[in-house]
């Protein structure tokens, strides 16, 4: 915060040609997860059909959202480079949020309908006939279905872009989900058949607890929550070493507006200063904010005394 408050930028920052090698990289990890999730939902089908296991299934609808998932992502990351500022004048961040929830509700959703299917099954002790033979080729598929979905996960955790990241805990996800799917099914054919329904049930409580969780955070994106006090911390000291005429700090707020944070700072400069250097200071403030990652947007406001009532207050 040292080096951005005397230089303006921050320290280590890529250059153009950087970033665009990176945004290649980016757009080149999602385009590799999409067709990885297509081929492995086909696999994961099949190894549906030929095992009968609720485990499996579980885990095959869960591939089969993941292709949904990855529309949305590709979807909302396409808007998001086309902004249309007569439409849209604010930009369309808050897309990712709203798409996120909707796939999570949709995955909660069908993690119950799992969950009620499988208790279904352990009441009733009604199973489908387990095939031996097929055994090794449903193995072989679940085995190569997790070490893909693993690779992938690595892959993408080396990028910093939100969308790619979002890839990453995915594809973690799903190593999860095969593996307790893989396992049940083996037990279950070897030994005891409720073991299947079993771990079907572990899946869907899983995967509802891990979209219930994602859902709510992105609920807090949406609804403007605070940032955390340490941000806060960062943009006052950020604030206070911009320029030497700032005598006083009335408000630094910050708050979420999508996945990133907006921010309104008020500041008391000399009653006398002229308009145009003013204007500068609280200008190249406004800018030197918004350079860091996680600012949408700046707004400073300029004042020459802070003892008035707040100009705006929150509606009830």
């Amino acid at each position: 915060m040292e080096t951005m408050s005397k230089s303006g930028f921050l320290p280590g920052a890529l250059t153009e040609d950087e970033m665009e090698n990176l945004a290649r990289n980016e757009r080149m990890a999602i385009y590799v997860s999409n067709v990885a999730n297509l081929v492995l939902f086909l696999a994961k089908l099949y190894a549906s059909f030929e095992s009968r296991s609720l485990a499996v299934i579980a885990s095959t609808l869960d591939s089969f959202l993941d292709l949904l998932s990855g529309f949305i992502l590709w979807f909302t990351s396409a808007a998001m480079r086309n902004p249309n500022q007569y439409h849209y004048p604010i930009g369309k961040n808050r897309m990712q949020p709203v798409g996120i929830i909707v796939f999570a509700s949709v995955m909660a959703t069908l993690g119950f309908q799992i969950l009620l299917e499988s208790a279904r099954e352990l009441i009733a002790h009604t199973h489908p006939s387990k095939d031996h033979d097929d055994e090794m080729w449903v193995i072989a598929i679940m085995v190569f279905v997790t070490v893909v979905k693993f690779i992938l996960m690595v892959y993408c955790r080396r990028f910093e872009n939100e969308i790619v990241r979002a890839y990453a805990q995915d594809h973690f996800f799903d190593v999860i989900t095969n593996s307790i799917g893989l396992a049940a099914t083996v037990l279950a054919i070897r030994y005891k058949w409720w073991i299947d329904p079993i771990g079907a049930i572990i899946i869907a409580f899983y995967t509802i607890n891990t979209w219930t969780k994602t859902v709510i955070e992105n609920v807090w994106m949406l609804i403007g929550r605070t940032a955390p006090p340490e941000f806060l911390a960062k943009l006052t000291y950020l604030v206070w070493n911009h320029h030497k005429e700032i005598q006083h700090i009335d408000t630094v707020r910050s708050y979420t507006f999508g996945s990133h944070y907006f921010v309104e700072v008020d500041i008391v400069l000399p009653a006398d200063m002229v308009l145009s250097e003013a204007h500068d200071i609280g200008e190249m403030l406004q800018e030197k904010l918004e350079r860091l990652p996680e600012v949408e947007r700046a707004f400073v406001h300029i004042d020459f005394e802070y003892t008035h009532v707040p100009e705006h207050k929150g509606k009830a």
